[in-house]
């Protein structure tokens, strides 16, 4: 039975009908895995194709002649160099620095920007958005009921969608999008992902979400012994983790700001965002803090949250921290004093009392191939 206070995507009653083990994923009844398990929907996706629902995720338009300023003002990446057509990553902050949340800003037009936010977040966001328009020629709308969001992703995801849709598929360079349509429904085609590998991320409408993504594992031959998967929440965590991607409330969050986490790629200084200044003084003084990639050395599996000591002294925190199934090691992610986040630092983790040794490596963990 799913819990009647929980939101569900479009798509709830398929996963029901595969078999998808359904839990309470910040508010909403998301599947965790299906019955193949995390480990085949990972490996499936990083060698084949994975299917994943994130229609739970949030959309917010903004439309208007001040479109491009208001986002340049909340936002630390530079909306004025995306051209349209094109999606960049980036986040809000507060005044302070920290993170809002992170997101995804579409360009349609100059005066037509979506704004990608993630599910758990997205009232919170939609308000922070809304509170900081005063004195903005926009028009704002939560639009995150309207729109499915299926991602495929995987070496064979592009073959598979291409026989769906008319639009030239290999021409959509990546963190870019077009206006197609799949299998006949209008829809955003959008080469972005959260996996590591390359995919598309389909927008549509909701009412369209079980014909898409019941089409999608057609065409890519579900059932046969290479064919695509559909994948939970735990597969997307640790595909996301090889690949060294941020996790909101775990890398980023309202006491960590981007730059500590090793996005000072997406926070464009010489714009005038909220937070700059924090950012600006932070990066002048210093960081005191970084976020590194640690491999166990000693068996175990460092979880989220664990203490991590150099020379005997509580010194971090692991932030996010799992098996890696296709690389068959047991990785992190954690926060140490800068004078120690150096490739080759040697670390003890605390797992469950035990100090158990880690060392630094480089990140992403994985990088697919070309």
């Amino acid at each position: 039975m799913s819990d009647p206070n929980l939101q569900k995507t479009p798509l709830n009653a398929v996963h029901r009908e595969l078999g998808g083990k359904m839990v309470d994923f910040g508010g909403w009844d998301m599947p965790v895995l299906y019955p193949a398990g995390t480990i085949k929907e990972h490996i499936r996706t990083r060698t084949s194709s994975g299917l994943f629902d994130v229609s739970h995720m949030g959309e917010i338009h903004v439309d208007g002649k001040d479109a491009i300023p208001f986002v340049n003002h909340l936002t630390t990446n530079n909306v004025e160099k995306l051209v349209d057509g094109q999606a960049h990553y980036s986040a809000l902050t507060y005044v302070n620095g920290t993170v809002v949340d992170d997101l995804l800003v579409y360009r349609f037009g100059p005066e037509r920007l979506l704004l990608v936010v993630n599910a758990a977040t997205q009232d919170k966001d939609w308000e922070w958005i809304r509170s900081h328009s005063d004195g903005f020629d926009v028009d704002l709308r939560h639009a995150s009921t309207e729109y499915c969001q299926i991602a495929i992703q995987g070496p064979s995801a592009l073959g598979i969608l291409q026989g769906l849709t008319d639009t030239p598929l290999d021409e959509i360079k990546y963190y870019h999008f077009s206006n197609g349509t799949v299998d006949g429904v209008a829809s955003i085609i959008s080469r972005t992902g959260y996996t590591g590998e390359d995919g598309f991320e389909v927008y549509a409408d909701a009412s369209e979400a079980v014909r898409l993504w019941n089409k999608m594992l057609d065409a890519g031959n579900y059932g046969s012994e290479d064919g695509i998967l559909p994948c939970g929440l735990a597969a997307r965590n640790t595909l996301r983790l090889e690949a060294a991607m941020s996790l909101y409330g775990h890398e980023i969050s309202e006491d960590i700001t981007p730059l500590e986490a090793n996005l000072g790629w997406i926070c464009k200084l010489t714009t005038d965002f909220i937070g700059r200044d924090a950012l600006a003084e932070q990066k002048r003084a210093g960081l005191t803090r970084k976020l590194v990639g640690f491999e166990m050395t000693d068996r175990g599996i460092a979880r989220d949250g664990f203490d991590i000591y150099i020379d005997d002294r509580k010194s971090g925190f692991v932030t996010s921290g799992s098996p890696a199934p296709f690389l068959k090691k047991n990785i992190g992610l954690a926060f140490v004093p800068a004078e120690f986040a150096n490739i080759g630092q040697e670390i003890k983790i605390d797992v469950r009392g035990k100090m158990l040794a880690a060392e630094i490596v480089p990140t992403p963990f994985y990088k697919r191939a070309k």
